[in-house]
């Protein structure tokens, strides 16, 4: 019996050796990303045409134009400062129509509340639509529809901010807890009451971050697109760098940064207020 056993373990023994399946180091893996990664750079440098150290043997060109910029004219001060509310009330609609506009997308847009593949797909691709299209585009196309004036600007920030919006929205409800969701479900809930009670909760702090966000970025964005006649103080910082009135120009160019400080700061407490 001890014999037998034994030459069943030699036998083991002496069988073809078990392989351990191949592994490929992670830091192979790594090297060969950064590689290739350097590989598509090195191609981005060329096709920009990067050549850093003729910024640098210029640089003094950068400094006779911004000589122009240290001497602000406050001439017009009281027409650069309606024109800037004229901006803020821009973006401001401009947020309030990219919410309505968002708010279904993405929904509709979020894999696991949405109510069909179908649904999801067109979303998706209408989020991907208003996203693609610039605001200066969207600011041409409705002067040409509307007339100019911030009408028009205020639909073009709001159609892009929409798609903005609405993806970022959709991403978040898309990382939810799904445990509360399932918990109001059980209870017998309808969809809306799922979306109100299980889904709402839990994405409305980062949705108001991303609402504040977007608007102080849509004030950047209506500060420019007067530029294309969609009205507010872009149509002033556009005159005043074209004909060369660098004082001009430097005034406009203090308002806008007064504008984004200042949103920035009451962004800031909202979100400490409310979050």
């Amino acid at each position: 019996m001890g014999r037998g056993m034994t030459g069943t373990l030699a036998g083991v023994e002496r069988g073809p050796a078990l392989e351990l399946p191949p592994h490929t180091s992670a830091v192979g893996r790594s090297l060969m990303a950064a590689a290739g990664l350097a590989l598509v750079l090195a191609w981005a440098a060329r096709v920009v045409e990067l050549r850093p150290l003729e910024l640098l043997r210029d640089s003094g060109n950068i400094l006779v134009f911004l000589k122009g910029f240290l001497r602000p004219s406050f001439a017009h001060i009281g027409e650069y400062a309606w024109q800037a509310v004229v901006t803020v009330c821009i973006a401001l609609w401009g947020s309030l129509l990219a919410i309505v506009l968002a708010i279904p997308l993405g929904v509709l847009g979020s894999r696991n509340i949405s109510p069909h593949p179908l649904v999801y797909h067109l979303a998706r691709r209408a989020m991907d639509m208003l996203r693609a299209v610039n605001e200066f585009v969207f600011a041409l196309m409705f002067v040409t529809a509307v007339g100019l004036g911030p009408f028009a600007g205020m639909l073009a920030l709001g159609i892009h901010t929409g798609g903005v919006l609405g993806k970022l929205l959709s991403e978040t409800i898309e990382a939810i807890d799904p445990g509360q969701v399932e918990g109001v479900t059980s209870v017998g809930a309808s969809r809306l009451q799922v979306i109100a009670f299980g889904v709402a909760p839990q994405v409305a702090p980062n949705f108001l971050s991303y609402i504040l966000l977007r608007f102080e970025s849509d004030i950047r964005s209506a500060s420019v697109i007067g530029m294309v006649g969609g009205g507010g103080i872009g149509f002033y910082l556009w005159d005043t760098i074209r004909s060369f009135n660098d004082s001009e120009a430097a005034t406009v160019i203090l308002l806008i940064v007064a504008i984004v400080m200042s949103v920035d700061v009451l962004s800031s407490r909202i979100r400490r207020f409310a979050i």
